[in-house]
């Protein structure tokens, strides 16, 4: 990767309901230690404590195509 690229990392939690997913994005931080962090201050939180959901934390580049091919059949 080039020195200019920005990696951020994206927060979110994800509940399953039969068929269905709801996944929320909670937050995007400067560093996995935070995103981190802010997985410790909520899991406890109504809804997060609650629904049986998970927490997943992925780097993320700032100012890039990530579909840039296009998707589905071609």
């Amino acid at each position: 990767m080039k020195s200019d690229v920005v990696r951020v990392f994206v927060l979110h939690h994800t509940i399953t309901r039969g068929d269905v997913e709801d996944c929320k994005l909670v937050g995007i931080y400067e560093s996995k230690g935070k995103a981190e962090a802010a997985v410790a201050r909520l899991k406890d939180k109504p809804g997060f404590r609650d629904s049986g959901g998970t927490f997943d934390i992925g780097p993320c580049v700032l100012n890039m195509d990530y579909w840039a091919d296009g998707f589905g059949p071609a």
